[in-house]
């Protein structure tokens, strides 16, 4: 077994199921320690020589050395940040390797490793039997982040909802995209915890699926893929909803222009003649005239709006709407 040194933040656990946790800090991935695992894991020689290429990505395999016994690599991105607002760009990532034997993690983030090393965490990994559920114990501790995330992501959605619903102010398609940006981004780091249970299945068959471990951690992630899968459906009844109204507004506001614009249209005709340059208008040099043409343009155009009236084509699209409501 590699004799790790406390003073450089290296870590190694055993456990009451026979199995060892390697908890590793590492930047030089040519180290000695590293040349220590190697030696003594031949197994994850490969994958030290893979992991510097994987940086800011994720990545997982399934891989069967000996032919029977299956041995699980990869790398996950995640946040520990529940605010994306000003934490956009802050990712954490850490590498893993599983055998038979051992669970190795290399660059855990010191909140997460803390809270590995809580009471109920250490009572939960004495009780796996062996690395892979050591995993899955890692893993829901992990997607504790993201419910954290997502309760707050559920705040904001829920103050768009009611903008719409008391205001629908015109930016409001920018907050219903940014929340739907937000939603991928966290649909997108969840996804290789879907894989890890996929690929545990792959690696250890049906022998997986009676663990306490696993079975946690697929009720954990059904659960948090049932609230993606809602708020997908939100987002997307807010954009309909946004679409609907914006529809309407136009019908509604090209509706109004022509109303208008057939009201006054007798006064355009009458302004249109009586703007003629011939001498020989009507009225054009009685004292009168004006007044009478405009007492005539009034008339008509009152008349051209009470016959649309009582036709019933105005409607009340001329009326004006309070503030507070949704269109």
């Amino acid at each position: 077994m590699v004799l790790l040194k406390p003073e450089e933040g290296q870590r190694l656990y055993s456990y009451a199921g026979g199995w060892d946790w390697y908890d590793l800090q590492v930047d030089d991935w040519s180290s000695p320690l590293i040349g220590e695992l190697r030696a003594e894991y031949p197994y994850t020689s490969r994958w030290f020589d893979l992991i510097p290429s994987l940086e800011d990505q994720n990545y997982l395999s399934v891989r069967f050395p000996d032919g029977v016994n299956p041995v699980i690599v990869g790398s996950i991105l995640y946040t520990v940040a529940p605010d994306l607002d000003n934490h956009k760009d802050e990712y954490e990532q850490f590498y893993f390797y599983i055998d038979k034997q051992v669970l190795m993690t290399f660059n855990l983030d010191e909140q997460t490793r803390e809270m590995m090393g809580e009471k109920e965490r250490i009572c939960m990994l004495h009780q796996c039997s062996r690395p892979i559920e050591g995993m899955f114990v890692l893993s829901r501790a992990i997607l504790h982040y993201f419910h954290v995330g997502m309760d707050k992501f559920e705040v904001r959605l829920r103050e768009v909802e009611i903008t719409m619903r008391e205001q629908n102010e015109r930016n409001l398609m920018d907050k219903i995209l940014s929340a739907r940006f937000e939603l991928l981004h966290w649909s997108n780091l969840f996804i290789p915890f879907q894989e890890l249970i996929a690929a545990s299945k792959e690696g250890y068959l049906d022998t997986v699926e009676n663990s306490k471990s696993y079975k946690q951690l697929v009720h954990r992630v059904e659960r948090m893929d049932k609230l993606f899968r809602h708020y997908e459906d939100e987002i997307d009844t807010l954009v309909s909803i946004d679409d609907a109204i914006a529809g309407f507004r136009g019908n509604e506001i090209m509706k109004t222009l022509t109303i208008m614009t057939v009201i006054f249209t007798p006064a355009t005709v009458i302004g249109a003649i009586w703007g003629m340059n011939f001498e020989n208008l009507p009225i054009i040099k009685a004292s009168w005239g004006f007044f009478a043409v405009i007492l005539l343009t009034l008339f008509f155009t009152a008349a051209m709006y009470i016959w649309m009236h009582v036709k019933g084509w105005t409607g009340d699209l001329l009326k004006v709407r309070s503030k507070s409501k949704n269109i």
